[in-house]
């Protein structure tokens, strides 16, 4: 019981079942944990009756309402410190990160890397099925935080990521301040701070093809202005 990948989830029934079995099928014994706020479409319903199948390797956890993706993964790493992981995963539902790459990022920590980072701004990173807006907007975010933080990460706002359980530890997960895409930032920030080595992987990203995006204004504003923020941490 060395690896699990949490998956928060809300509205994602046309992939949850795909999602999952794509990552039961890696070798390496990798186990899941989706946190789903309490999506009305049924994800919860179809995880449910995969359970069985993968028994004592699927695990749920339903909330009530949408509590946001910071909150869901606190929830997911203190559930996995708790459980005894050792090696914890954030990864979308929708197949913009290639499960595949769960190997890759696995392989980073277990050869030195503290945080390993699945990342679409180093040489070999892709974006695909972007519009031109999106990527001018996602790759001056990252310019933005580097210049602010002088956080030498290429793609801090990134959601595919292997923690080794002793970051999880050392990070005061109870004082993470945001809950969007800003949470992304914070999580390596306080890991740089720390004194954690973060790897950068390459990987290609792709836009979701099923389900509705979960982006909003309000989340690239609590990105923006919270980055002055942690310069405080």
């Amino acid at each position: 019981m060395e690896k699990i990948v949490i998956i928060p989830t809300y509205n994602e029934k046309e992939n949850i079942e795909k999602i999952i079995r794509k990552v039961m099928s890696l070798d390496g014994d990798f186990h899941i944990l989706i946190v789903d706020d309490g999506s009305p479409d049924g994800t919860a319903d179809i995880v449910r009756g995969l359970q069985s199948e993968f028994s004592g390797r699927l695990h749920l956890v339903c909330r009530s309402g949408k509590l946001g993706l910071g909150t869901a993964y606190i929830f997911g790493f203190k559930w996995s410190l708790e459980k005894g992981y050792r090696f914890i995963f954030e990864m979308d539902a929708d197949f913009s990160h290639n499960p595949d790459d769960l190997l890759r990022l696995y392989d980073a920590c277990k050869n030195g890397a503290d945080l390993a980072v699945g990342s679409r701004y180093v040489r070999g990173g892709k974006l695909v099925n972007w519009p031109l807006q999106r990527k001018l907007i996602s790759k001056g975010g990252a310019i933005y935080t580097k210049l602010i933080t002088w956080m030498p990460v290429e793609d801090p706002t990134a959601g595919f990521v292997c923690y080794r359980d002793e970051v999880l530890r050392k990070i005061p997960l109870d004082e993470v301040q945001f809950v969007g895409y800003a949470f992304q930032v914070e999580m390596k920030y306080r890991a740089w701070k720390l004194g954690f080595k973060i790897k950068e992987v390459p990987i290609t990203f792709v836009d979701r093809t099923e389900g509705v995006s979960k982006m909003s204004s309000g989340i690239v504003k609590e990105a923006m202005f919270g980055v002055w923020k942690m310069r405080n941490f």
